[in-house]
């Protein structure tokens, strides 16, 4: 089943949620409008029981997004109604976008064609895993033009690379290749283009083999405990690890394996 809401497609494929920024006459560049309609999709991949992964892309072959939509945003400079901005997006439309879903409990895989920059990049930094093609591009400008990533680069490249490698994208707004991002340890694949689908899909079939609640278990404990000394962080409650343990999917797994099958995950 897919819809396009607008400026976003979003389409529930079994348990796969397929979002799609589209956009691609401007490189799916981000206006007001679709943080408004991503905001939707994010609520209702999280509220719906039966997505258990999402995969979020641009459309065409040029532009996974550029991030924000600098002519919408210049346009409301010249008309006094950009305010100013910093950090985060509260009381923004689309609050609170990907890079503010603290809590967003499922994985989401970014599939990046082509440029990737500023708040683009931001999106895919937010995203759990990151599968591109050769032909990726990654950058946070913002400096070259009298902003800041303040939609979480800032803050989420100084933790995924080290810090002068990232200081020195950040301060310069450098492009990155593909083979680089790899390199670094930002992007987990990288193939030739005709391969991006494939390649993809290998990800998503390698996360619905593993049980939902374990995997949102994983995810939340990670990112709980990422700044937290060790001790601490055994000692710390995780939500969705009380949920894994006390379902139906924690005794699926063992028996499964005694049992010599697939084990079959209910999410519950």
């Amino acid at each position: 089943m897919g819809e396009a809401i607008g400026r976003v497609w979003y389409e529930k494929d079994g348990h796969v949620a397929r979002i799609t920024l589209n956009r691609p006459d401007v490189f799916n560049a981000m206006d007001l409008q679709t943080h408004e309609e991503l905001a939707l999709v994010w609520d209702d991949f999280e509220a719906d029981d039966e997505l258990w992964v999402g995969v979020l892309s641009g459309a065409g072959d040029r532009a996974f997004s550029v991030g924000q939509d600098l002519k919408e945003l210049a346009s409301r400079i010249t008309e006094g109604s950009a305010g100013t901005s910093s950090f985060g997006s509260e009381g923004k439309p689309g609050w609170p976008r990907l890079t503010e879903r603290f809590e967003l409990s499922k994985p989401v895989i970014a599939k990046v064609r082509g440029y990737a920059l500023g708040g683009g990049f931001e999106l895919a930094l937010a995203c759990d895993i990151i599968v591109a093609a050769e032909d990726a591009v990654f950058a946070l400008p913002e400096a070259q033009l009298g902003l800041i990533a303040g939609a979480g680069g800032v803050f989420r490249l100084t933790r995924q690379l080290p810090w002068k490698t990232a200081m020195g994208y950040l301060l310069t707004g450098r492009r990155m290749p593909a083979t680089r991002a790899f390199e670094l340890g930002l992007v987990n694949e990288i193939v030739p283009p005709e391969d991006l689908d494939d390649a993809v899909d290998s990800w998503v079939a390698d996360l619905l083999r593993s049980a939902p609640l374990a995997v949102r278990a994983i995810k939340e404990a990670a990112a709980k405990s990422a700044t937290l000394p060790l001790e601490e962080a055994f000692s710390t409650r995780y939500r969705w690890e009380e949920k894994r343990a006390r379902s139906a999917d924690a005794k699926e797994g063992p028996v499964a394996f005694a049992e010599k099958r697939a084990p079959r995950w209910t999410g519950r």
